[in-house]
């Protein structure tokens, strides 16, 4: 039994939303899974066919090394086509997180909230909800959707509403780690002011530490607890 699965559609992801309550609830004893349902990289080639193979090599290989860097006791690594999950069945999508669900029976998923300008984010998120419905006997407990910079924010409020977290995780003492895990994704990383370099990410959870009181936080909106 997993405590924490992390459903997330592309290699850093995970990092971007949710990296640094990752580190601090394995900290804490939690059992963190990370699943990454896309392949990743492949939609910067021109035809999917034509990505390079080794690049994929060794950004799955990051994730992995991610994985371990943020305590996750395992991560899954799917091939869905990158930023092409639109294209997918979504009954396939939903197929792989029930599949996760039922192998890990985890109380509480961080996943990609619907709001996200790239595509397959608001896939993943209608997947899990799908997946996990609230059935009597069900294992998930907690839903949170986290934002993903560079994603989030440009959508700009106008694909289903402005992120609206009402969740905070004092990360003040994983930040570091937060921005370690993300740096290790070299392909992904980006120099500021690109919203995933080091310095944007610093101060994204600075600016959701001074809304709830703490040094640094990770936010999340609340899509369902059952108490």
């Amino acid at each position: 039994m997993t405590d924490v699965l992390v459903v997330a559609a592309h290699p850093d992801d995970e990092v971007l939303g949710c990296g640094g309550t990752m580190a601090r609830l394995a900290g804490e004893g939690c059992s963190v899974h990370v699943a990454i349902l896309g392949e990743g990289i492949t939609s910067r080639s021109e035809r999917r066919e034509q990505a390079d193979r080794a690049a994929l090599e060794r950004l799955h290989g990051d994730a992995r090394a991610v994985g371990e860097l943020l305590g996750a006791r395992g991560v899954s690594l799917f091939s869905l086509p990158d930023n092409r999950f639109d294209t997918v069945p979504l009954l396939e999508v939903v197929k792989i997180v029930e599949g996760l669900v039922a192998e890990h029976q985890p109380r509480t998923i961080y996943t990609h909230g619907a709001r996200d300008l790239n595509v397959d984010h608001a896939v993943v998120h209608r997947a899990v909800l799908t997946a996990t419905r609230p059935l009597a006997g069900g294992c998930v407990r907690e839903i949170y959707a986290f934002e993903v910079a560079s994603s989030t924010e440009w959508a700009f409020g106008r694909v289903a509403g402005a992120f609206a977290p009402n969740v905070f995780v004092d990360i003040g003492d994983t930040l570091e780690r937060k921005c370690a895990a993300m740096a290790r994704y070299e392909s992904e990383a980006r120099g500021f002011p690109h919203p995933r370099s080091r310095e944007a990410l610093e101060a994204i959870a600075r600016r959701w530490g001074s809304v709830a009181g703490v040094g640094a936080a990770e936010a999340f909106e609340l899509v369902r607890a059952i108490r």
